[in-house]
């Protein structure tokens, strides 16, 4: 999903004509984008209650499907605390359009709660040396949401909130829960259908707001795909989604993949927009 215009020429637009708004003007909208942005980060943040559940044990799992079952016993110990907020840092690479394009710099922090699901992406992508994007990419009080701004000031796309955006940003959430594997759990409101030995099917629903993903794990146990059919905001229509995890590394008791790529399916395969790594994470628990 875009935060962007289609074309890269259309953005030029924007910039362009970016020479037109006073210094002065720049910074009130940059300060209102910021206290926006503070905001939703406060919502989530507040709204936030513990995990109705006890510290997690194996038996917690046992009769979920075989794949998910030795996922947990792979990424969890016993007598681990459920999760009940995340805070984040990440850098990666963005970009705009298909195969060919351009990866352009980015970092971002976030901001997540596990009940309710919740969670803030606040993120400055490098468009050219001197031009960057600030994106808030967020689930909020039971509602997702996109805004993009130049500058940090000047909008250039907004999408929700609405029923698809909702369900699209849910889907978002339930594909980054691996950052804090126990809201994976059954505790934490997800449920799981088994497809065969090596894929699941996991559904989470906040109030009327449903998400579903396929997670297909190796034979270690560790989760190293999701696929999905997720709402697309630039050519308004669902769309296959695809999401790959990679390195693997103890965080709190917990193993966690640091490295992650989505990109949208297409028949001459998959086209990655978004890639990043984790720089540091931090858990609050009980």
């Amino acid at each position: 999903m875009s935060p962007f215009p289609r074309s890269r020429s259309s953005l030029l637009g924007v910039v362009a004509g970016v020479g037109a708004i006073g210094a002065a003007t720049l910074a009130v909208r940059r300060r209102r984008v910021s206290e926006r942005i503070r905001d939703y980060t406060t919502n989530v943040q507040r709204n936030a209650v513990p995990v109705d559940a006890d510290l997690y044990e194996r038996s917690d799992v046992e009769d979920l499907p075989a794949p998910v079952r030795r996922y947990f016993e792979t990424v969890l110990r016993d007598g681990q605390p459920h999760v009940t907020q995340v805070r984040l840092t990440q850098t990666g690479q963005f970009r705009l359009g298909g195969a060919d394009a351009a990866w352009h710099p980015l970092t971002a922090s976030q901001i997540y709660s596990v009940s309710p699901p919740g969670y803030v992406w606040d993120a400055d992508i490098e468009l050219s040396p001197l031009v960057s994007a600030r994106v808030l990419d967020a689930y909020v009080d039971g509602e997702g949401l996109l805004r993009a701004n130049l500058l940090g000031a000047i909008p250039v796309a907004s999408a929700g909130p609405n029923r698809q955006m909702s369900e699209a940003e849910l889907q978002r959430y339930l594909s980054e829960t691996p950052w804090f594997p126990t809201a994976l759990l059954p505790a934490a409101g997800v449920s799981w259908e088994g497809i065969d030995d090596r894929t699941a099917r996991a559904s989470i629903a906040d109030g009327d707001v449903t998400a579903t993903g396929v997670f297909h794990f190796d034979e270690a146990g560790y989760l190293r795909r999701l696929t999905a059919d997720r709402y697309r905001q630039d050519v308004d229509a669902v769309a296959p989604w695809v999401g790959q995890y990679m390195g693997y590394e103890g965080r709190d008791g917990m193993e966690i993949p640091t490295a992650a790529e989505v990109g949208w399916e297409r028949a001459d395969g998959t086209v990655p927009y978004w890639r990043g790594q984790i720089t540091e994470i931090e858990y609050r628990t009980g």
